[in-house]
C-alpha cells in the first residue's frame, strides 16, 4: 500500500461519514425549501457560488480542501423515510403534507457542481464551488457543503503554514486526536493536515482509512511506571543478525559506566526507573528505539540514559532512532542534545549517531517555530497537536454560499460593507502566470467571455475600486474550474491523498515568497475582466435604491 492511499482503492466516492447527510442542515434551509415549493419556485434554475472573503491566520493564501467529501454528499443526498417523519414534527403543523412527498423524491441528480481542484491555492472572492440546479435542492445543499469545505480548507491551510515555517526537510507529525473537536474533527484534521504537508499522524484510524503514515512512541506514563531495574522482567535481546543472545540489562550497565567521561554526567544522578523504561522499550522495539527524555531531567538523566541504551543496541547491531523533548527550553535543550550526539559519533566512530532524530512537541504553534528558527535550534522533527487541529489562531474560515443567478438572470447582494457585495452571474476563473511560472493574478470573467490567451494583453480590474487596474500579458493560463458532478455522477478522476498533497506543494511553489511570509504578507491579486467589472457596477446601480433628500 502506498502512503496516502486507503486500504481499499476507490472505484467510487461512496461511503461518506454517515453523519454527513441531507438532514445535516440548518432548519431555515428546510423552511426556505418549503416556501420555494409553495411558491412553485423549487425548480427555478439557480446558480450559487461558495467562496470566502478573507484569508485565515493573517495570511494571504488558503488551501482548498474538502471536495471529495462534497462529492460523497452529492452521491448520497436524499431524505430517508425516518428523516421525513422527523421533519413532520419539526415543521409547523400547517405544512402541506405534499411537501414531504416532494422531499422524499429529491436528489442531486439534476445538480451540476464545478470546483477548483482540491489542494490548489485559492484566494478571497474566488468561487471554490459553483453549484447549479433546481433552486430548492441547491439551497438544501448549502449548509452541508459549507460544513465540509470550511474546516477542511482551514486546517489544510494551517498545516501548510506550519510546513512553510518548519522548512521542507523537517519532519512534521500531527498529534492532535486527543485535542480535536470530537472524533470526526480528529479524522478530518489528520486527513487534511497530511494534504497540507504533514508527514504522518498519531491517529491510527486515520492511518487505516486514508493510508497516512502513523507514528508514535511512548508517553511519560510509560517512564514513570518503572521504579527500578527489577521491573525489567525479560532481560535478553537477540542480535540483529541472529547470531547471539545477550543480557541486555548488563550490556546497558556496562555502557553506563563508560559514558560519564564522554558526555559528562554523574551516574548517581540518573533515574534508574527511567533507564529501566528505556531498556524495556528498546527490548520491545530494538529497530525503532526513540525515547522521551524529559520525564525527570533531560541533561542529568534522560539524555545519559538514552545514550546508554543506544550504545547497547549498537553493540547488538541495531541503531536507535532518536529522542523527543516535550518541555523546557526546546532550542537550548536541542542544541545540548545535538552536541552530545556529535561527541558520541566522534568518540565511537558512529556517524549515524550525529544524525539521530530530535523531536520537539509541547503545545507548539506556528509562532513557536519561527521563534525557534531565530534561536538556531537543532530540531529536525515536530509533533504538533492542539494549535494545529483546533486552529487556535483562527477557529473558522468563514466560507459563504451566495445566489448569483436565477433563471439566467444575474443576481447581486449589496451591503454597506463593500467586502460583502457579491460578484453576480455565472463566471469562469483563470490563473495567469508569468514567464518564470509565478502566479500573477486570478481573473474572474463572465462565463460567455473568451478565455485569456497566452501572450495577449489582458486588462485586470479590481472588482470594486475603479483606479486599481493593470494589464497582464500571461506566459501561461490555467482554467481553475472543472466540472466534477453532472447528471447524477462524478465525471472526473479523484486523486489519491498523496496526489492531493503533491498538488498542494506544487501550487504553493507558484506563489511568490512575499505572499507566503508570516509577517505582513503581500496580498495576491484577484481581479475581474473589464466586461465583468462594468456589469457588476451596472447591476449595482440598478439594484440600489435612490435616496431622496427633503
Amino acid at each position: 500500500m502506498k502512503e496516502g492511499e486507503p486500504l481499499h482503492l476507490k472505484t467510487s466516492v461512496t461511503g461518506s461519514n454517515g453523519v454527513v447527510q441531507a438532514l445535516l442542515t440548518d432548519l431555515y434551509q428546510i423552511t426556505m425549501a418549503y416556501a420555494y415549493w409553495k411558491s412553485e419556485k423549487m425548480n427555478d434554475a439557480s446558480v450559487f457560488d461558495l467562496y470566502f472573503r478573507k484569508n485565515p491566520f493573517s495570511g494571504e493564501f488558503t488551501i482548498f480542501a474538502g471536495l471529495e467529501e462534497c462529492l460523497k454528499l452529492m452521491q448520497s443526498f436524499h431524505f430517508s423515510d425516518s428523516d421525513v417523519e422527523y421533519l413532520k414534527t419539526a415543521m409547523p403543523q400547517t405544512t402541506d403534507p405534499a411537501f414531504f412527498i416532494y422531499l422524499k423524491n429529491i436528489s442531486a441528480r439534476d445538480v451540476t457542481l464545478t470546483a477548483v481542484p482540491e489542494g490548489e491555492v485559492v484566494f478571497p472572492k474566488i468561487p471554490l464551488l459553483t453549484v447549479s440546479g433546481p433552486l430548492a435542492v441547491v439551497q438544501l445543499l448549502e449548509t452541508p457543503l459549507l460544513n465540509l469545505v470550511n474546516y477542511a480548507s482551514l486546517v489544510a491551510t494551517n498545516a501548510a503554514r506550519f510546513r512553510i515555517a518548519a522548512g521542507p526537510n523537517t519532519v512534521l507529525l500531527e498529534f492532535g486526536l486527543r485535542r480535536a473537536q470530537g472524533p470526526d474533527g480528529g479524522l478530518s484534521a489528520s486527513r487534511y493536515c497530511y494534504l497540507g504537508g504533514f508527514d504522518g499522524t498519531s491517529n491510527v484510524l486515520a492511518g487505516k482509512m486514508f493510508g497516512i503514515p502513523v507514528r508514535g512512541t511512548h508517553a511519560h506514563a510509560f517512564i514513570t511506571s518503572f521504579i527500578n531495574l527489577q521491573d525489567v522482567k525479560f532481560r535478553t535481546l537477540v542480535s540483529a543478525d541472529g547470531s547471539r543472545e545477550e543480557d541486555f540489562v548488563s550490556l546497558c550497565l556496562k555502557y553506563q559506566q563508560q559514558l560519564p567521561s564522554v558526555i559528562d554526567f554523574l551516574p548517581d544522578q540518573v533515574m534508574e526507573g527511567e533507564l529501566a523504561a528505556f531498556i524495556s522499550f528498546a527490548l520491545a522495539f530494538p529497530d525503532g528505539f526513540l525515547a522521551l527524555i524529559d520525564t525527570y531531567d533531560v541533561i542529568r538523566s534522560g539524555l545519559p540514559n538514552f545514550c546508554t541504551v543506544a550504545m547497547a543496541l549498537n553493540e547488538l547491531g541495531y541503531q536507535a532512532q532518536g529522542i523527543r523533548l516535550d518541555s523546557g527550553d526546546l532550542s537550548y535543550l536541542s542544541k545540548v542534545v545535538k552536541g552530545k550526539f556529535i561527541t558520541m559519533a566522534a568518540k565511537f566512530d558512529l556517524p549515524w549517531f550525529e544524525n539521530l532524530t530530535i523531536v520537539a512537541s509541547n503545545d507548539i504553534n506556528e509562532d513557536t517555530i519561527h521563534s525557534l528558527n531565530q534561536q538556531g535550534h537543532t530540531i529536525n522533527c515536530y509533533g504538533i497537536g492542539t494549535h494545529l487541529v483546533t486552529c487556535q489562531k483562527q477557529p473558522a474560515l468563514g466560507c459563504v454560499f451566495k445566489l448569483v443567478e436565477i433563471n439566467t438572470k444575474a443576481r447581486i447582494k449589496l451591503s454597506e460593507d463593500v467586502e460583502k457585495v457579491t460578484i453576480p452571474g455565472r463566471k469562469k476563473v483563470y490563473r495567469l502566470y508569468g514567464a518564470d511560472g509565478t502566479a500573477l493574478v486570478d481573473l474572474l470573467q463572465d462565463a460567455s467571455e473568451p478565455a485569456p490567451q497566452v501572450g495577449q494583453r489582458v486588462l485586470c480590474r479590481h472588482p470594486i475600486q475603479e483606479s486599481k487596474r493593470a494589464y497582464v500579458i500571461p506566459a501561461a493560463v490555467k482554467s481553475l474550474h472543472i466540472t466534477w458532478w453532472k447528471q447524477g455522477k462524478v465525471i472526473e478522476h479523484l486523486p489519491t491523498l498523496t496526489e492531493l498533497r503533491e498538488r498542494t506543494k506544487k501550487s504553493l511553489s507558484t506563489l511568490r515568497p512575499d505572499h507566503k511570509r508570516a509577517l505582513n504578507p503581500t496580498p495576491y491579486k484577484v481581479s475581474v475582466s473589464s466586461d465583468l467589472y462594468t456589469y457588476i457596477h451596472e447591476l449595482w446601480l440598478e439594484s440600489a435604491p435612490i435616496g431622496e433628500l427633503s
